[in-house]
């Protein structure tokens, strides 16, 4: 089968599943709501800051508070669009259909990747301007030294969220073995391990901690982090080469 039928085969699957689509749609509302919230709250509490805390302000990363908790739904998307095959046992007819598996593999990634990619370049961009509606006199522009790309950013980060969940998905092979793993990884261990300061400097390396940096603006006082926006989007861009190459490994080496 042609990479071109091979691709509109994989956006079809994604489209025709309501659960993936789903977390899209539940993706966008968090993160924007929720940055929406942080927003707002930040803006009453800014006359209570002391010195450092104003110097430390960032508008532009508070918008995307909302994320911490949207990429649980980017992860779940990642999850299912590559391990749904498995938990329905479709994965043997796709493999019959497309018997390279470089060509099924990453021709799945690359459509879930592209629909990740807009959703979450829309949901940053919502975020930012209704994050800064929220925050009044306080909020910056786009035009602002640094947003622009810490906009962007956000969109970028939420994709690589979901790539690297479908790389360990397809290391895995169970959504519930690969849930398991990747939620409370995300939404409790590295957020300890980047906050504890006998963890921190290991941390600070994992793909979302280094991640996270190309959403920041305004570097906080105390931060002695030894990579910045660029770097810390590298980081993580190669916490999903990882994933990606283990899931191809993994499947090629083992029968469906």
């Amino acid at each position: 089968m042609a990479a071109t039928q091979v691709i509109r085969s994989e956006w079809t699957k994604i489209r025709s599943v309501a659960s993936t689509l789903w977390t899209l749609s539940l993706a966008v509302v968090v993160t924007i709501a929720l940055g929406m919230l942080i927003s707002a709250l930040s803006k009453n509490e800014f006359d209570n800051l002391d010195e450092a805390g104003r110097l430390s302000f960032d508008p532009t990363f508070i918008s995307f508070a909302g994320m911490s908790l949207g990429q649980l739904a980017m992860i779940v998307f990642g999850v299912l669009v590559v391990s749904n095959e498995y938990s329905t046992g479709m994965i043997r007819t796709s493999l019959a259909a497309v018997p390279q598996r470089a060509t099924f593999l990453f021709s799945k990634i690359a459509v879930a990747a592209l629909l990740a990619l807009v959703v979450g370049l829309a949901t940053s961009f919502a975020a930012f301007f209704l994050g800064q509606a929220m925050l009044g006199d306080l909020r910056a522009d786009l035009g602002d030294p640094g947003v622009l790309r810490a906009v962007i950013g956000g969109g970028l980060y939420m994709t690589l969220i979901a790539m690297f969940s479908m790389g360990v998905a397809a290391m895995l092979r169970s959504p519930m073995l690969s849930l398991g793993i990747l939620m409370p990884f995300f939404f409790l261990i590295s957020n300890i391990l980047g906050n504890v300061s006998a963890t921190k400097k290991v941390g600070q390396y994992l793909p979302d901690q280094a991640g996270s940096k190309i959403m920041q603006v305004v570097t906080p006082i105390d931060d002695d982090t030894p990579y910045g926006p660029w770097g810390g989007l590298g980081i993580m861009a190669l916490w999903v080469i990882a994933a990606l190459v283990g899931g191809y490994v993994t499947l090629k080496r083992r029968d469906a």
